[in-house]
């Protein structure tokens, strides 16, 4: 074989398994820091491994909020089913009973404990701060 023909084609593997090893790190990257998201009623219809990290989205139950010290527990509901919540730490200042909320933590014993509490608020939010009239 010619050598400048063989220097092209080692050119062209080396190109080529760098590439691929590369695209394999960025999808294995991807894959470990998916998180897939679920409401009550999805979580009762699959079967979710204890170490797999999810979200779980839906309402606050009313009345259903517990305190004990820095640990707060809460129902989040989809209005079909309901799922229990336990959270070590501060919520949100937006987290009420009867307003929307994300968390993310795991599964366990039908159980779900959240590392992570995010509030929602609605379309119709506006923050505290913002002046819409013109001081002309």
């Amino acid at each position: 074989m010619n050598p400048i023909r063989k220097k092209r084609l080692y050119s062209i593997l080396l190109v080529f398994l760098f590439s691929v090893s590369g695209i394999s790190l960025i999808l294995y990257s991807l894959n470990s820091n998916l998180d897939y998201f679920f409401t009550p009623t999805e979580l009762k219809n699959v079967d979710i491994p204890s170490e797999k990290r999810i979200k779980i989205g839906g309402m606050v139950l009313e009345d259903s909020v517990q305190r004990y010290k820095s640990e707060i527990s809460f129902i989040i509901t989809d209005y079909e089913n309901s799922i229990n919540v336990v959270f070590e730490g501060i919520v949100p200042d937006l987290f009420k009973e009867g307003s929307g909320v994300v968390a993310l933590g795991f599964i366990k014993n039908e159980i779900f404990y959240a590392q992570e509490v995010l509030a929602k608020h609605d379309e119709n939010y506006m923050p505290p701060n913002l002046n819409l009239e013109n001081d002309n």
